[in-house]
């Protein structure tokens, strides 16, 4: 295996500019699935990925999700493409994830040049929306695949892929697909990959085990049927902004603790195993608060720091649907207000146990205000915490792909944010799902000036072939 897989990465090197040129050719494509005026760009995308797939010898199928409304029309969802690159019995088959629609951006939002136009930086940097988010690692399984095939190299899996164009506006129409064809096209399938992640810092590559889920709630507060005058009614009527702005400060304290009776008690505890995991990991405070602008860190520890992000529940406020926001002042009291907040969930916390414990506090905290006004509260939605061990196969042939490319040990992460398809993929398939990132913590991703280095868009395309051939070798 040494010796193919050194002719692999000789290739590679040799290609470096032609990948470039390729990840150009995409990120011109500017496929934001949230704009209905872009809609045909997202499903050019999909076309774009399916024909040059189709073009190396895959067999492919468009799957159409449905129908949605957005901004006034009904669109057609963006199609999924699912692809198979050989069917060797004798193989070992990994099914890979990535999505080609990407959020919005305008050169006026401060982007530095065109988003849609990919601009290679002195420093390395490839510059434009969704080079690291995440059309560079979806493009690097194509650019793997065909690499093998110019090399001469035998391809060492059976590849399946399944590609969508709503990831960035919730994936819509998604996992009716893949509870569909999990006995039909993902039969088979022994272990599943995703890259649309990232390092936890810059220089150091990781692997990911661990992502929270989240809970979004709304919570409303009517009172009068029509938004009254202060200078009338001041005083003089409960007023529904002044009880949401009560409820919402007893939901979570200034050290980020959530105030809720009994939420900490289904959380998994922390062994000695995982209190070794955050031994020389790569990340500081210093770093962090670089990267925020201004150091507004809750926790001195920065252990303490890494497990309030990945390990422990947090709640956080998000916005007030109802009340003045417009310039200028409006001495207007709101007749109904609606508060936003989402409560981040972890091992091993049940979902609805979560949303009992949130109902039943709210509504005795809105009793002891003794308001004449009405409350309730709403859960919009929910998708659980996802968490697998390190030590799988899959995740142990990751790990000796990384120690190759980059010559170092990864790091063993979890992540704070939610990337549901990886559950739905791992309850659907009873398979492994690992998450490989190839892009650094600094990419931007939904910012302005969102980039990928060359350094991680090439080594990372190294990485994914070493690893398929790790795969492979595993007994």
């Amino acid at each position: 295996m040494a010796n193919t897989v050194e002719k692999y990465f000789d290739l590679v090197d040799q290609n470096q500019q032609k990948f470039i040129e390729a990840l150009r050719e995409v990120v011109a494509i500017p496929s934001v699935s949230s704009d209905a005026s872009r809609r045909g760009d997202v499903v050019r995308m999909g076309e774009w990925l399916q024909a040059r797939w189709e073009t190396l010898g895959a067999q492919c199928k468009r799957v159409d999700p449905g129908k949605q409304e957005l901004q006034g029309e009904v669109l057609d969802l963006p199609p999924v493409i699912l692809g198979q690159y050989g069917n060797d019995p004798g193989k070992k088959t990994v099914l890979v994830y990535g999505h080609y629609d990407v959020q919005p951006a305008l050169l006026e939002d401060g982007w530095e040049t065109d988003p849609f136009t990919l601009v290679e930086k002195e420093d390395g940097r490839l510059v434009g929306r969704g080079s690291t988010d995440d059309k560079g690692p979806v493009l690097g399984w194509l650019l793997c695949a065909e690499t093998h095939k110019q090399a001469g190299i035998e391809m060492p899996v059976n590849l399946k892929f399944c590609f969508e164009g709503m990831e960035e506006s919730g994936s819509e129409g998604l996992d009716a697909i893949i509870v569909d064809e999990a006995d039909k096209w993902f039969k088979g399938t022994d272990v599943v990959c995703i890259s649309d992640n990232y390092w936890l810092g810059t220089q150091k590559p990781c692997l990911t085990h661990g992502l929270r889920g989240v809970s979004y709630f709304h919570l409303e507060v009517e009172g009068p049927g029509a938004d009254l005058h202060s200078g009338v009614f001041g005083g003089t009527v409960h007023e529904p902004m002044v009880d949401l702005v009560h409820l919402l400060a007893r939901l979570v304290d200034n050290d980020g603790r959530i105030k809720v009776p009994g939420i900490y008690d289904q959380v998994m505890a922390v062994t000695d195993e995982e209190e070794q995991s955050y031994e020389g990991l790569e990340f500081s405070h210093k770093a962090l608060a670089t990267d925020l602008k201004h150091d507004v860190i809750i926790h001195d520890d920065e252990r303490m720091t890494l497990k309030h992000r990945w390990r422990y529940p947090t709640l956080s406020i998000h916005g007030v649907e109802g009340a003045f926001y417009a310039p200028g002042d409006k001495t207007v009291i709101p007749a109904r207000v609606r508060g936003k907040f989402s409560l981040r969930t972890v091992p091993n916390m049940e979902l609805p146990r979560v949303a009992e414990l949130v109902t039943k506090y709210l509504e005795d905290e809105f009793a002891k205000l003794g308001s004449k006004n009405r409350m309730r509260v709403i859960e919009t939605h929910s998708g659980r915490w996802w968490y697998s061990s390190p030590d799988h196969p899959n995740f142990v042939a990751a790990a000796k792909a990384t120690e190759r490319v980059y010559g170092v040990k990864p790091d063993v992460t979890r992540e704070g944010g939610s990337i549901p398809v990886t559950l739905t993929f791992e309850e659907n398939l009873k398979t492994n799902v690992l998450l490989l990132p190839m892009g650094a913590a600094d990419d931007g991703a939904h910012s302005i000036n969102e980039k990928i280095d060359k350094r991680n868009y090439i080594q990372g395309i190294k990485l994914l072939g070493a690893y398929l051939h790790e795969v492979a070798a595993l007994d």
